[in-house]
């Protein structure tokens, strides 16, 4: 991952925050100057009309733009500080003009507010190289979990990435639905206990929420009487 995209990870632009910060917009980009170091050096970031944050930094004195900042291995203390002045920037651009999110898509931020709202649970992002896997749990046992994966790992012919959920169901009521839009045999779990819904809004947030409810049930410990 890059500089911005580690910064900005989990996050939505709020466009209006950005003019407000001092963005100008030009055509589908809003773009941002700043001089640092003592004017040594000037920093230019641009976003784009989905909310990609870019950044170059130039030097002022050779008119060049400086990449040092960029090699992983270059630990020179020159180098660092213009690291750290350039990700001030950018900590500073996301506190004021993003808000968090934990997912990428408006449905599964949803259904995780609605989860949270239900069930007082929070997603559990267990994996690194998964930063947008979020599994949901009571008592230690998984009842859903939201992933951005590429469609044709549920859909061939097809391709780009989506986010889908999985929920733990009962094998007859799944077989019920596999017959329906927009739910799929489980991805990467066992297909006969678990279903696989694309969060693409063809599912409402309520059915969804319904389904979840079964499977939340299954991690209910029943007290013996």
């Amino acid at each position: 991952m890059t500089i911005e995209e580690k910064i900005f990870v989990k996050t939505k632009i709020n466009f209006n925050k950005i003019l407000e910060y001092g963005f100008k917009k030009n055509k589908n980009l809003y773009e941002y100057k700043k001089n640092i170091m003592n004017d040594t050096f000037r920093v230019d970031i641009k976003i784009n009309d989905t909310g990609i944050v870019k950044g170059k930094i130039y030097d002022l004195i050779t008119k060049d733009e400086y990449t040092n900042f960029r090699i992983e291995n270059n630990t020179g203390l020159f180098k660092n500080q213009v690291l750290d002045e350039y990700k001030k920037i950018l900590e500073d651009i996301k506190n004021k003009c993003f808000e968090e999110e934990n997912f990428i898509y408006d449905q599964s931020n949803r259904i995780a507010k609605l989860i949270k709202e239900k069930y007082g649970d929070e997603p559990n992002f267990e994996w690194d190289k998964f930063p947008f896997y979020g599994v949901f749990k009571n008592n230690n046992k998984w009842y859903s979990i939201i992933m951005n994966i590429d469609k044709s790992k549920i859909e061939q012919n097809f391709n780009g990435e989506i986010e889908i959920i999985n929920i733990k169901l009962e094998p007859l009521k799944i077989e019920k639905l596999l017959t329906k839009k927009g739910f799929y045999p489980a991805y990467h779990m066992n297909k006969k206990n678990w279903i696989t819904i694309i969060l693409d809004n063809t599912i409402s947030d309520n059915d969804i929420m319904n389904l979840i409810d079964e499977s939340y049930s299954y991690t209910i410990i029943k007290k013996n009487i």
